[in-house]
């Protein structure tokens, strides 16, 4: 079960209509509604908000969409984990392919994690095979499918979470595509995720962050802490900042346009003329909507 699916059964099993617990958040109906529709994720001052609601914990209301999913609902869980001792200051270059979902973060030990989960998979060993190629400052991370899962496949059974050695971590490039991408407690110089997500959630993270996509996305960002670019063709993308954040928006692409919206309207928004965290648009003929909440 999603986040979406899981607040719509609380919230009923509550008795809580939409508009009464959109009133207890402080939102509109709509944002309800599109939180349950899976078009959205609340920010994490919403997210903390809802949990305290309903006497549950951010974790418990993300599990099943991160690499944790099932461990508390009865259901068996397959996992793999590969580890890596790392000695120095390291460029990691991951390629996934499909996934239903992955957590990025950074560990306090000297080591790289790559774990990756299933409710269904039983064999996870002998499907895929977490290939290391390291090259003086560089190490290549290479999930391979073996069985030759298909991509619908995978997108439904095959979670992962990743953790980067905090002390020797500068730059991580990432290649995927998937559901839902977690990126919690990650701070290194620079992460460059190519690919799809159709969702996004960052939280207490730093450095500069830059998702080229070829497909409509929706970020949901509790703060901007440096510098976030959304570098896209012919695409959408949603990012929703909270209100009392302050950010310079920056439109970098080619026949790319900005809108500001609050409460679903179109709004004017004071851009700063000059500001540390910086929120760009980049690619061709893409559409960048502004959210604020």
């Amino acid at each position: 079960m999603n986040f979406s699916e899981k607040l719509k059964e609380i919230r009923k099993n509550e008795g809580l209509s939409q508009e009464q617990l959109a009133e207890k958040i402080g939102v509109s109906r709509q944002a309800i509604t599109k939180w349950e529709t899976g078009k959205g994720l609340p920010d994490v001052e919403n997210m903390v908000m809802i949990a305290e609601i309903f006497k549950t914990t951010l974790d418990e209301l993300l599990r099943d969409s991160v690499s944790a999913a099932g461990q508390e609902t009865g259901k068996p869980v397959f996992a793999s984990e590969t580890i890596y001792d790392i000695d120095c200051e390291k460029h990691f270059d991951i390629k996934i392919g499909n996934a239903s979902a992955i957590a990025l973060s950074s560990g306090t030990d000297e080591k790289l994690h790559v774990k990756l989960y299933s409710e269904t998979l039983e064999n996870l060993d002998t499907i895929f095979k977490v290939k290391l190629d390291e090259r003086k400052n560089r190490l290549d991370v290479n999930c391979l499918n073996r069985k030759k899962l298909s991509r619908y496949e995978a997108e439904d059974s095959l979670k992962l979470e990743i953790i980067l050695p905090d002390k020797y971590s500068d730059h991580c490039e990432i290649e995927a595509s998937v559901k839902l991408l977690v990126i919690k407690d990650l701070h290194l110089r620079r992460l460059e995720y190519d690919g799809n997500a159709e969702q996004v959630l960052i939280s207490n993270s730093s450095g500069s962050l830059e998702f080229t996509s070829r497909a409509d996305c929706d970020i949901t960002v509790d703060k901007i802490t440096g510098r976030l670019d959304i570098n896209q063709w012919k695409a959408k993308a949603v990012v929703h900042i909270p209100e009392d954040h302050v950010v310079q928006v920056i439109n970098k692409g080619r026949k790319c346009d900005v809108y500001y919206v609050k409460d679903d309207q179109i709004i004017e928004y004071e851009n700063l003329a000059d500001g540390e965290n910086e929120l760009g648009v980049l690619g061709i003929s893409s559409e960048l909507v502004v959210a604020i909440q």
